[in-house]
């Protein structure tokens, strides 16, 4: 009987106390975070692609200038 009094005490308390709540919220923030992260790398990726292949013609162009 003890042992039942003990296990709706613990229950008692884990649905009362709310020590636990920062964690579970710092978890969704953090989560949240990562997947805005990972849209704007995936977002910007063609951008910065573009910016790549720019620079690489104007060197290209600037290269041949020189050697003729």
């Amino acid at each position: 009987m003890a042992l039942e009094a003990e296990m709706a005490e613990w229950f008692r308390r884990f649905w009362v106390e709310e020590d636990g709540q920062d964690i579970i919220e710092y978890s969704l923030l953090m989560t949240f975070i990562v997947i805005a992260c990972m849209w704007f790398v995936g977002a910007g990726r063609a951008s910065v692609s573009g910016v790549w292949t720019s620079a690489n013609s104007s060197i290209v162009v600037a290269n041949n200038s020189a050697g003729n």
